[in-house]
C-alpha cells in the first residue's frame, strides 16, 4: 500500500525539540509550497540587521525602507520574498488572506498601495527541501505541525512566536516553550 502524499503548506512547522545545533533551532516556518517534488517555506521567528532600504539598490516608496528584514531560510540567502496581506488577495494564497511574492514589482504596487488592512513581511532566503526530504524529517519527529493563520504570520512579536505557538498547543509542549535555550543551566 502507497504511501498518500499530503501537502504541508498553509501550515505552521516548528522545531520539537530535536533541531538544537541546526539552522532550525527554535524555529518557526510557514509552508509555501509543498508538493511531490519539493518544499519551500520561510523562517518567521528570525530577523536580520538592517532594513529592506539598505539591501536593495532599487528605488523603493519610502513607506518600505525600514521594513524589517527576516532571515527566510539558508537557501539563496540573497533572494527575496515577502508575505503580504491586505484587501481582494486573489494570487498566490498560502493561506486566506495571506499571499507570497519575489516580485520587485509587486513589492513596489505594494508599498505603493493605502490600504489600511495591509501587511507585510519581507525575507532574505528560504528554506527548501528535496522530494521525500520533509517527509523523512515529519517521519523522525523533527517538526511539531500547527494550523497557521494571518495573525500569527504578522505576529506583532516574531522572536517569541515559538514560544507561543508552542503556549496554544497545550500540555507537554508548554513545558517545551518555557524550556531553557541551555538544559545545562536547567
Amino acid at each position: 500500500m502507497a504511501n498518500e502524499y499530503q501537502s504541508l503548506k498553509g501550515e505552521f512547522l516548528l522545531d520539537g525539540g530535536e533541531l538544537r545545533g541546526s539552522f532550525f533551532h527554535r524555529s518557526v516556518v510557514l509552508m509555501c509550497q509543498h508538493d511531490a517534488q519539493g518544499a519551500l517555506g520561510l523562517v518567521l521567528n528570525r530577523s536580520m540587521e538592517g532594513a529592506l532600504g539598505g539591501m536593495l539598490s532599487e528605488d523603493l516608496p519610502g513607506s518600505l525602507n525600514d521594513e524589517p528584514v527576516f532571515v527566510g531560510g539558508p537557501v539563496q540567502p540573497s533572494a527575496v520574498s515577502f508575505l503580504y496581506s491586505g484587501l481582494f488577495l486573489t494570487e498566490a494564497l498560502v493561506i486566506e488572506n495571506v499571499a507570497l511574492s519575489h516580485s520587485l514589482e509587486t513589492l513596489i504596487e505594494w508599498g505603493q498601495s493605502f490600504s489600511p488592512e495591509k501587511r507585510l513581511r519581507v525575507f532574505a532566503g528560504y528554506a527548501g527541501w528535496g522530494p521525500g526530504q520533509l517527509e523523512e524529517e515529519l517521519r523522525r519527529k523533527a517538526w511539531l505541525r500547527f494550523p497557521a493563520t494571518a495573525d500569527l504570520v504578522f505576529h506583532p512579536e516574531p522572536e517569541h512566536l515559538w514560544r507561543t505557538i508552542l503556549r496554544r498547543m497545550g500540555w507537554p509542549y508548554q513545558a517545551l516553550a518555557d524550556a531553557p535555550e541551555d538544559f545545562s543551566l536547567n
